[in-house]
């Protein structure tokens, strides 16, 4: 029994194939908007490509460019085919073509299926990828006279002040790294010297953080240095007080920054893989309603359209058959060719008579 039989007349074939004709350019705006999305998230990654581990987050906005891409070029054609399937005569030459490119239209839809997933499912691996990351970029943020990490000073305290942040997890992260360069500091102060000696790498550590942590909604002068030290700040504890510094460290504010974009981007890419599903079921049905006609003379016949010739469980087991046979095809052709080969090795005896 055909899955999702339909019958149709010549008015329902014309009504469906004008249908879908729309419903394909209204795909490839679709497919533009996929492209359009991972080129932004492109562009959105690169800005901080510094900031970033490795380069294992593109793979998403690569595969949404390509789906785009795709998308652009396969409803384009199954538009055309659409607009030519009112005319029989047109129409012919389409015919071989039809399952073929219904069969890579099912291939399609998986992997568009599959890029939405996976919009859903990158945030563990953005989430590594920014911790490493921007743990690299705060050691380098000191070397503003090195070739190649001089501008990293600039990229941590632009990320900071624009997504109101403070460090990898919190403020703390810069208590534990040499963040100012050896070329403002005095060496011949007691100070920096005890600070040195006390620690085992030879790092000048302080308890302070750069101006770009500072909140400039609090109500207090910004306290960036000697933050842990009650001492030194009048009616000041940093234990209990709630401290002019951004709470939030970069990693989360990047993480939850990148992971909504590629959430929405996933959403959108699923509701345009909703739309190409629907496109290819109508494009199935125009094919087979076709295809079905009993006098290809007489145009205004009716005829019938389904999705699957037999149902889904026969279907799978013919599937499976298909595939059985082609083994047991491939293992005869495996076996023939070897017993050729055998036979074309032995050498006939040859008897000399004296």
């Amino acid at each position: 029994m055909a899955l999702l039989k339909v019958k149709f007349n010549q008015k329902k074939r014309v009504k469906l194939a004008q249908g879908l004709w729309l419903m394909n350019w209204f795909s490839v705006f679709a497919g533009i908007l996929v492209f359009s999305m991972g080129l932004f998230l492109k562009i959105e990654l690169r800005k901080r490509s510094e900031v970033m581990d490795n380069s294992e987050s593109h793979f998403v906005p690569n595969s949404l460019i390509l789906m785009g891409i795709l998308s652009c070029a396969f409803n384009g054609f199954a538009g055309k085919i659409c607009y030519d399937s009112l005319d029989p005569a047109k129409f012919a030459k389409w015919k071989p073509l039809l399952k073929p490119y219904l069969a890579l239209c099912c291939v399609f839809n998986m992997l568009i299926f599959f890029v939405a997933l996976i919009c859903f499912l990158m945030r563990g691996s953005l989430e590594s990828t920014l911790a490493q990351g921007l743990k690299n970029g705060m050691k380098f943020y000191r070397d503003t006279d090195t070739p190649g990490r001089c501008f990293m000073k600039k990229t941590i305290d632009m990320l900071q002040i624009e997504f109101k942040c403070c460090g990898n997890n919190g403020y703390k992260d810069w208590f534990e790294i040499q963040w100012i360069s050896n070329r403002y500091l005095d060496f011949s102060s007691k100070e920096v010297k005890d600070r040195i000696k006390s620690n085992v790498d030879g790092r000048y550590l302080v308890d302070g953080v750069p101006f770009s942590c500072c909140n400039p909604s609090s109500p207090r002068p910004c306290i960036q240095y000697q933050v842990t030290n009650n001492s030194a700040h009048y009616s000041y504890d940093y234990q209990t007080e709630e401290l002019n510094l951004w709470r939030r460290g970069c990693r989360e504010a990047l993480l939850n920054y990148y992971s909504g974009m590629m959430s929405s981007m996933g959403a959108v890419t699923l509701l345009v893989w909703l739309f190409e599903m629907s496109v290819m079921v109508g494009l199935r049905l125009l094919h087979t309603s076709l295809e079905s006609i009993a006098n290809p003379e007489d145009p205004e016949c009716e005829s019938e359209g389904w999705i699957l010739e037999n149902s889904l469980k026969d279907t799978f087991k013919s599937a499976l058959e298909n595939l059985k046979k082609l083994g047991k095809f491939n293992q005869v052709e495996a076996g023939a060719e070897g017993a050729e080969g055998e036979e074309g090795g032995k050498t006939p005896a040859i008897t000399t008579v004296s």
